[in-house]
């Protein structure tokens, strides 16, 4: 399977173009919050490139709670605070809401959505199930379509049933701690969705569901002879392309570095974002996707 290397020196390439309008909707992954994307330095770089951050959306006992932070514009970038602790569906009901404020605030913008690892998930499962309007275009990064090992190993470390229950706990305890423990043990709900797809489960509910007929665009994390790549989530789950219910609507990119959120996705999306978006435009993109 072939997909498109970007790296610093093709998004250059591009940065002469003028960026469309457009309100970015940031959706971190599990135990990410809206500062996953300001500490990793994402939310500079799309400062920089004419993409402000003016507000950041928290879950609240009154429903949907606002924190400004800017002045709003045609490019707007918002982040939000999710539950990434509770089941995938859980977290979509929040970002559903979220999205039908962001909607009120700027009905004439289309709205782009940006998901980090889980937060690809949760901003899919929102897609097919809510409908929310507005949105055109769905970016991923690092994210488990096709679930990942790794949701398992850890159901399996904080399954501290049968006769050695006790010691095991107390093992996996000793070796990752107990707050990350209790943790992980807290967090069996979205640990299952994230698991890889079989009959019962989110992912193969979800991968099988029509998707509406939007952009989708995956940044898969690839290794290269110095660096290991993503260990937390395999190159080919984070593809949108294996997923039955999208296949070739989606476009495909590599980034050589790990599993977290770095500058260079902030250039990422901004590049992508500045190609154009009309229906021609699109199409030629179509027609121009990497081959299997």
């Amino acid at each position: 399977m072939k997909t498109r290397l970007i790296g610093v020196f093709l998004l250059l390439l591009v940065f002469g173009r003028p960026a469309a309008a457009d309100v970015l909707v940031l959706v971190h992954g599990f135990l990410g919050s809206d500062r996953s994307w300001l500490e990793s330095g994402v939310i500079e770089v799309l400062a920089n490139n004419a993409y402000p951050l003016v507000g950041v959306y928290y879950p609240s006992p009154d429903g949907v709670a606002f924190h400004p932070t800017g002045q709003g514009g045609s490019n707007a970038v918002y982040t939000v605070n999710l539950p990434s602790t509770a089941p995938i569906p859980l977290q979509a009901d929040w970002l559903a809401a979220y999205l039908r404020d962001i909607h009120k605030r700027q009905p004439d913008e289309a709205i782009t959505l940006v998901g980090h690892s889980a937060g690809g998930v949760v901003a899919r499962l929102t897609l097919v199930r809510d409908k929310p309007e507005g949105v055109r275009r769905l970016i991923t990064i690092a994210a488990p379509h096709l679930g990942t090992w790794r949701a398992s190993q850890a159901l399996d470390a904080v399954d501290s049933g049968g006769m050695f229950g006790r010691l095991k706990r107390w093992e996996v305890k000793r070796r990752i701690g107990g707050w990350l423990y209790y943790t992980l043990k807290a967090s069996r709900g979205v640990l299952h969705d994230l698991t890889p797809p079989h009959p019962g489960n989110l992912l193969y509910w979800l991968n099988m569901q029509p998707h509406p007929d939007i952009e989708y665009i995956s940044i898969i994390r690839s290794g290269t002879l110095y660096m290991p790549g993503d260990r937390m989530v395999p190159p080919f789950s984070q593809d949108m392309r294996l997923v039955p219910a999208i296949g070739e609507k989606s476009l495909a990119y590599t980034t050589p570095q790990g599993h977290l959120l770095s500058p260079t996705d902030g250039q990422v999306i901004v590049n992508l974002l500045k190609q154009s978006e009309n229906p021609q435009r699109r199409a030629d993109r179509v027609a121009e996707r990497p081959a299997h």
